[in-house]
């Protein structure tokens, strides 16, 4: 169940904005940087402000680490680690994330717990 999953076309995320898709039930927080054109995958839910709203967050870059800041109450989430670095308690799940002939793909990692 490690499949990647076709989200949307390239041409449909802007630079440095966030998009949301809802793959298989999860909403994920899709971004691509200016700096280094790169694409983050992170879930959408912020832990802290309890509501799906990270996709509408800033881009930006502290002491060099890529992160997006919260509309709700500021806090900055690493986009290449969803670490919280203001609560360190505090972490948002990441995932796979890869261009394929135009399209952006996403890859949601399921365990089976037995």
């Amino acid at each position: 169940m490690n499949q990647w999953i076709t989200v949307c076309d390239e041409d449909d995320l802007y630079i440095d904005a966030g998009a949301c898709a809802l793959v298989n039930g999860h909403q994920i927080a899709l971004f691509l940087c200016s700096h280094n054109n790169t694409l983050y995958a992170i879930n959408n839910y912020d832990p802290i402000g309890k509501a799906n709203v990270l996709s509408r967050g800033i881009v930006g870059s502290l002491n060099g680490t890529v992160v997006v800041a919260s509309p709700l109450y500021k806090q900055h989430f690493c986009l290449e680690s969803g670490q919280c670095l203001e609560s360190a308690e505090m972490l948002v799940p990441t995932y796979p994330v890869r261009r394929s002939n135009g399209s952006v793909q996403v890859q949601l990692i399921v365990s089976l717990i037995r």
